[in-house]
């Protein structure tokens, strides 16, 4: 495969304020997990990632974009974005935000000078190199613009880092998961495109979603 090269122009700030959860949720008894990914390796990495989220889950997605295109975003989750703070993740229906939302997998959230992610709850126990993905996607929105390239950029990395999860992580394929099918199909659009965001782009220009979006943002020009 192809490497996807990241051209993301902008300057990013970090910062080691961080701020904790209570107690951790721990992972789905329904969930595989890979096998490096014990109870006790999950509490050692959890040192790194409480910052973030208080989910075991979100901890082992995280860790899981180590070592691949999606280690920059990775590093924007633990503060080296531009608001300098980790950024606090959480399962949350999206229908308490904007009724528009209620069928999102995810949306990146501003308030005041911190970042949020939240994931719809129907996504907590999907495979945690899924969540990887997606994470490595919703990593990059860092402020409150966004465009039709940013969005190709994003949408484009998580099929990058889908690809490289699978390969790494085979049993995240889990076929019948709806966050799997998601990355799957972006997956297909990605080699499709010969690893470029050829096809992609035009899946993000015809979502409806995005229509109304301006053609750029600060740091992602046209793609």
């Amino acid at each position: 495969m192809k490497k996807f090269i990241i051209m993301l122009a902008c300057f990013i700030f970090a910062n080691t304020s961080v701020y904790a959860f209570g107690k951790a949720e721990p992972v789905p008894p329904t969930v595989q997990l890979p096998s490096k990914y014990t109870p006790e390796y999950i509490q050692y990495i959890s040192e790194e990632y409480k910052c973030t989220s208080k989910y075991e889950l979100i901890y082992v997605a995280i860790d899981m974009l180590k070592g691949t295109e999606g280690d920059f975003s990775r590093k924007a989750l633990l503060g080296n974005n531009l608001s300098g703070y980790p950024v606090k993740i959480e399962f949350k229906d999206l229908s308490t935000i904007n009724k528009d939302y209620a069928d999102f997998d995810a949306i990146g959230w501003k308030k005041k000078k911190k970042l949020y992610i939240y994931i719809n709850p129907k996504h907590q126990t999907a495979p945690p190199g899924a969540l990887a993905a997606l994470l490595a996607h919703e990593a990059l929105h860092q402020d409150e613009y966004n465009s039709l390239s940013e969005e190709t950029y994003a949408w484009t990395m998580e099929a990058a880092v889908w690809c490289e999860i699978r390969d790494i992580f085979p049993e995240s394929n889990k076929e019948d998961d709806p966050l799997v099918k998601r990355e799957n199909t972006l997956k297909q659009l990605f080699e499709k495109g010969g690893y470029t965001n050829k096809y992609i782009k035009k899946a993000v220009y015809a979502n409806k979603g995005y229509q109304g979006l301006p053609l750029t943002s600060p740091g992602f020009q046209e793609l």
